[in-house]
């Protein structure tokens, strides 16, 4: 009886990818285009500006302190409720699940790991770019600053750019670069912009970030949109690797199936000749074919004639008592006759 191998869930995900190996044909991979590369250029160009109005406290930081001591939470208080929640959008953690839930349908759906992995590049270069540059140029936030006027660079600080604001960028933004049709690109860019700066603007509100901390985040979020087109060969080598790995890994778990019964070669029927014309041809006693040979039962010696040619045996005298004076029938009798 023969059984098929129980498959888990992973084994199951990859079996649904393997049912169309190749990309469906109505959606199409972004290229580095020459205009793509003009707006990363733009962009590059903003997040230096902004990062130089910064180190060198120009009206930027003054509009910064500006609005710090502006409190805008305690100027519209009624509000403070609902932009506590709606901060989350820019959390790392809850965003990238809400995202990779989705994209993970998408790929189920699509039969294809690209989405997920153009996810986990985009993040990957989010914590990279926008990690380094905070630590690196280690600003201090409205709550810590301690002087007023000052730029509160280099001092232990982790705020610029905007994490929050960046990583709306990116997670709201990869579901617009990842989009099937240029009108879904266009509503989902807009609608991921707003988000963004909403979140960003959420954080200036709350006081946790400097209005230029907002802007250099968005900048920088933006440019690891415009900078994933040269992450997809990458991502397409990764996708065929990961395949690769899989097919591996079931090869060695994969239970061998039983070595075939060997087949005995037929034996060859050796015909006869036949005789030549006057000779009788010989008899031969019948052979029993896949039969067991039995062995062969003890004969007496000597020639056994038939049943009907046996001579009967007639026993040695006769079985009746001998009487002296009976006679038998037919002889004449010698006894006198009486009265002659």
């Amino acid at each position: 009886m023969r059984t098929e191998p129980k498959l888990s869930r992973l084994d199951r995900a990859f079996a649904r990818l393997d049912r169309e190996p190749g990309r469906p044909a109505h959606i199409d991979v972004p290229r580095m285009s020459r205009h793509r590369v003009v707006l990363f250029s733009a962009t590059l160009a903003f997040y230096t500006a902004i990062v130089w109005a910064v180190v060198v406290s120009s009206w930027l930081v003054r509009l910064d302190w500006q609005v710090m001591f502006f409190r805008p939470y305690q100027q519209w208080p009624q509000i403070h409720a609902f932009l506590d929640y709606y901060v989350v959008l820019g959390q790392r953690g809850p965003t990238a699940v809400m995202v990779a839930a989705w994209l993970g349908w998408r790929s189920w759906r699509q039969h294809t790991l690209r989405p997920l992995l153009s996810l986990g590049a985009a993040l990957l270069l989010l914590n990279v770019t926008v990690g380094a540059a905070k630590y690196g140029m280690g600003r201090l936030g409205p709550h810590y600053a301690t002087v007023i006027g000052s730029n509160e660079m280099w001092r232990g600080g982790d705020i610029f750019p905007s994490g929050h604001t960046a990583n709306a960028v990116v997670t709201w933004g990869i579901l617009a670069y990842l989009a099937s049709t240029p009108r879904a690109r266009r509503w989902l860019s807009a609608l991921s912009a707003v988000t963004s700066l909403g979140v960003g603007l959420t954080t200036v509100y709350l006081g946790t970030h400097w209005l230029s901390d907002v802007l250099l985040g968005w900048a920088a979020g933006l440019l690891i949109l415009l900078a994933l087109p040269w992450c997809e060969p990458l991502i397409a080598r990764a996708e065929t690797g990961i395949l690769a790995l899989r097919d591996r890994r079931r090869g060695r778990h994969a239970v061998p199936a039983p070595a075939p019964a060997p087949v005995a070669s037929p034996t060859p029927v050796l015909t006869p000749p036949r005789p030549a014309v006057g000779e009788e041809a010989p008899v031969r006693e019948p052979v029993a074919v896949g039969r067991t040979s039995r062995p062969p039962a003890y004969l007496a010696p000597g020639p056994h004639t038939a049943r009907a040619e046996r001579t009967p045996v007639t026993p040695a005298g006769s079985r009746r008592p001998p009487h002296s004076d009976r006679v038998s029938r037919g002889t004449p009798s010698a006894r006198p006759l009486a009265g002659g």
